[in-house]
């Protein structure tokens, strides 16, 4: 039978990979880690083969041997980067997505699919308090949502005032790498402007920022931080936004980690000033509980993105004609997978107060780690956690020591938590924004470091 033609073999294969998922969701999730190339060839060796592995082969190889050399993000100590905890509706749906072939580019393909995804996304820009018609679409992750706003925002710019010798946007020197990598894509300067004693940027230093730019350069666009990814510092958005439409600039900011929290009442204040914001991203599979890769890409006036982003063709332009929501039409992509359908899921299947719960939960976590890390005279907490995010050090240790320490306790499956640096000097980082992490988890690694 061909690849294409189901018979008994590939309902067989069906039954086996569904076992196999739900096993993986219904288990305590493995912490596993990372193998050589030499590891992993004498394993699995060459499992692309003329004649094929066969299903059950395949899936042995990848149960057996492949997914075991795989760090799983939603273990509750995996504590670096940001982790990922998708809800097991969130997973499961996540099947169906794959399963029901939907190519989400446009209104015509999968209107279905863009409803549910609108709906979601009108979720996030209530909490952001944006206006009734401000929507966009779901892209990779934030390093996406971040260009495809600053391509949005520098050609309204271009419409407004034409071309100027040198475009430029303003960062905070906390900015996320993805800023700077997307000024370099598209070819625009970067100006950096320094942060308070408190690691946020404000809007003087906006102001002084744009004042100092070079003869002939000009500002289209300026980038707040709502949860910095080392430290979890939100900016002064109120004051940035402000700063930002003095200079005429659009105000974006990146909420990719920390913008979940606007489902949260204790630190929504944090964010006063969001309301501001021209286009904003948050990653649902942070810390809103989708799995890999969603990120909630959103605009004020949604037609200023449409008219930078919508690629024309012979072939598309049957589409463009409709009139229609075409997910493609808002950002830097065309063919896209329908990747909001697993988070508008699971928020359909729990409601919004279930994640308001989930997020409250991982915050209550981080400020009670916070007293475990200031109870231990042996580590120096560096900053009152903002967010969930916890940076601290070990009292007398060196690069080499914070490494060696990370590599012992990930080779012992006990958690994974990568060095960093804060001012210049290694560090420790923590970022709860799993709800299964409890202060015990907590706990356990910090023991360690006694």
């Amino acid at each position: 039978m061909g690849m294409h033609e189901y018979d008994e073999t590939t309902d067989d294969l069906a039954w086996a990979v569904f076992r196999y998922a739900l096993n993986r969701i219904r288990m305590d999730p493995p912490l596993d880690g990372p193998l050589t190339v030499e590891q992993l060839r004498d394993a699995v060796g060459q499992t692309i083969t003329r004649d094929g592995l066969g299903g059950d082969e395949a899936l042995a190889v990848f149960a057996d041997h492949l997914a075991p050399a795989c760090i799983s993000a939603d273990h509750p100590r995996y504590l670096a980067f940001v982790p990922g905890a998708p809800s097991e509706a969130a997973a499961l749906f996540d099947l169906v997505v794959g399963a029901s072939s939907f190519c989400g580019t446009s209104w015509l393909d999968a209107s279905g699919a863009v409803y549910a995804e609108n709906q979601a996304l009108r979720w996030i820009s209530d909490l952001a308090g944006m206006p009734a018609e401000a929507g966009g679409c779901f892209v990779s992750g934030g390093t996406m949502g971040n260009l495809s706003a600053l391509v949005a925002a520098r050609d309204q710019a271009g419409r407004r005032s034409g071309r100027p010798q040198r475009w430029a946007v303003v960062v905070a020197d906390s900015a996320h790498s993805s800023v700077a990598s997307a000024a370099g894509v598209m070819d625009v300067d970067v100006l950096e402007a320094g942060t308070d004693d408190r690691r946020r940027l404000r809007g003087a230093a906006v102001s002084e920022a744009i004042e100092g730019r070079s003869a002939g350069t000009e500002v289209f666009a300026v980038v707040a931080t709502a949860g910095t990814t080392n430290l979890g510092v939100v900016d002064a958005l109120d004051e940035v936004g402000e700063a930002a439409a003095a200079a005429g600039a659009w105000f974006h900011v990146d909420g990719a980690y920390g913008c979940a929290a606007l489902a949260a009442p204790s630190v929504r204040d944090l964010f006063d000033g969001i309301e501001r914001a021209d286009s904003l991203v948050v990653d649902p599979h942070k810390w809103l509980f989708a799995p890999f890769d969603c990120a909630a890409l959103i605009y004020r006036d949604p037609a200023v993105a449409r008219a930078a982003h919508t690629q024309h063709a012979g072939y598309l332009d049957p589409i463009n004609e409709r009139g229609e929501w075409n997910p493609s039409d808002y950002a830097q992509m065309l063919t896209r997978r329908a990747r909001g359908l697993p988070f508008w899921f699971s928020l359909a299947v729990h409601g919004t107060e279930a994640y308001t719960e989930a997020v409250e939960t991982t915050l209550e976590v981080a400020r009670r780690g916070a007293d475990l890390i200031e109870a231990a005279p042996h580590l120096d907490l560096i900053m009152v956690p903002t967010l969930s995010v916890l940076a601290f050090r070990r009292i007398g240790w060196s690069a080499g020591e914070y490494a060696a320490w990370s590599e012992q306790l990930m080779a012992e499956g006990t958690a994974l938590v990568m060095p960093t640096s804060v001012d210049g000097e290694p560090a420790l980082r923590l970022c709860i924004v799993n709800p299964r992490t409890t202060v015990d988890d907590l706990a356990v690694v910090l023991d360690t470091l006694s």
